[in-house]
């Protein structure tokens, strides 16, 4: 028998164990199923309260490639942004300085939005996210800094977007 006086105590082992890696769904409804406190082995977010978020990593925590990085991995990205355009071309920079502000600010409040690659070549910017909402976002935030035309473009099943903003 236990002692009941006897505060509980977890096994040293009992959390450290990996879960297999996420399927590509959709990062509202993927979750249901991950124990808490799981902690993203490669960026070090903790799946803690139903949700992904940047905090210390607990004590004892499962262990699995959260859907972000293992989207960045496997380069399957959920949504892409092209940036097109002489003024564009001429404030690239900017542009893409303001692209990463956005990213942080949508990062600070869920770790799986975030920007894989910019591939700057071809004379057409190709910006690739781990979400849908992140690439409506930049989108949304190049029209709203630069005005332009901005255009909207979901795919058929609606798991992959594709914004197209020219100026």
């Amino acid at each position: 028998m236990s002692d009941p006086a006897r505060p509980f105590q977890a096994r040293a082992d009992s959390h450290d164990e990996a879960i297999p890696p996420l399927e590509y769904r959709d990062f509202d409804q993927s979750h249901d199923e991950l124990p808490e406190p799981t902690v993203c082995a490669t960026c070090g977010a903790v799946y803690i309260g139903g949700r992904w978020q940047w905090r210390t990593r607990p004590e004892y925590a499962y262990k699995t490639i959260c859907m972000a990085c293992h989207r960045t991995v496997d380069l399957l990205p959920a949504g892409y942004v092209y940036i097109d355009g002489p003024f564009a071309d001429d404030h690239l920079v900017d542009v893409l300085e303001l692209l990463r502000r956005h990213e942080a600010s949508a990062m600070e409040h869920n770790p799986m939005q975030r920007i894989m690659s910019v591939d700057e070549g071809g004379g057409t910017t190709v910006v690739a996210t781990t979400g849908q909402h992140l690439a409506h976002v930049l989108g949304t935030a190049l029209e709203a800094a630069y005005q332009g035309r901005l255009e909207v473009k979901y795919s058929h099943d609606k798991k992959l977007v594709r914004v197209y903003w020219r100026r």
